[in-house]
């Protein structure tokens, strides 16, 4: 089976190897970068900004400011930028979607971010708008989907996915609450079954302590990387990174 693989300017992520992203959660930008400069001693290979955390955001200025700032901070280290919606398990956030959108071309015009995560659920007008502003600054579009409820079926996990390529991503991402093991398999059967099927990646994870052998072991089965802690942990289940870089060298 042939890899898939996303590229920044810095690093290129393939599938089948396994890949690590970090979360920062910091309010302010003195928190983000003190959060930036623990994770980087503990080596991922990407992070994520979980900027529905940040105390600022409904200031585009500021936030271009911090992406610069934090750019510098991780020497190399590609960043993903991401508002996650109270939907789908982020902070309350008032600002109107449009005044986000405005932020993100704002933000991927200023080569400050690598990757852009936008939710599958938004409107397609919404959507298309956010892919052709990654587009138009070489900034990797990822589109997300998030159920911390259940697993779906095998079916819709797979439509959800397929919908996720048509509206144009470079990279899918779905996030699942298992109630049973089997819904794990039920997910790691997903995730072989669209790696041999996408033309694009897919990043998949089985939420809770039930479902840490997706973490764990995830890129085995096609995803392309996975959400460990080093500081603040942004989604049920997430292990520290130091337990996940020991546990690779049983499995490679």
């Amino acid at each position: 089976m042939q890899a898939k693989e996303i590229q920044t300017s810095t690093r290129t992520f393939l599938t089948g190897q396994p890949s690590l992203c970090l979360p920062l959660t910091g309010r302010t930008e003195t928190g983000l970068l003190e959060e930036a400069a623990s994770a980087q001693e503990k080596k991922p290979d990407l992070l994520e900004w979980r900027a529905d955390f940040y105390e600022s955001l409904s200031d585009p200025k500021q936030v271009v400011h911090t992406a610069s700032r934090l750019q510098t901070a991780l020497q190399g280290i590609p960043l993903l930028f991401t508002i996650r919606s109270e939907k789908e398990g982020g902070q309350k956030s008032y600002m109107e979607e449009q005044d986000k959108i405005e932020l993100y071309q704002q933000l991927c015009s200023s080569g400050y971010v690598d990757m852009l995560d936008y939710e599958l659920q938004h409107d397609e007008a919404e959507r298309k708008e956010v892919q052709t502003i990654c587009r138009e600054n070489g900034v990797v579009f990822i589109v997300s989907y998030h159920d911390f409820s259940a697993t779906p079926s095998e079916e819709d996990m797979m439509n959800q996915l397929r919908e996720m390529e048509q509206a144009g991503a470079d990279a899918a991402k779905l996030a699942v609450m298992p109630e049973t093991m089997d819904d794990v398999l039920s997910l790691l059967k997903v995730t072989r079954d669209a790696e041999a099927q996408l033309n694009i990646p897919v990043i998949t994870m089985s939420m809770g302590k039930l479902g840490a052998v997706s973490r764990i072991a995830g890129w085995q089965f096609g995803s392309l990387f996975a959400f460990a802690v080093g500081g603040n942990s942004s989604a049920p289940g997430q292990i520290p990174i130091e337990v996940m870089r020991e546990l690779e060298t049983y499995l490679i």
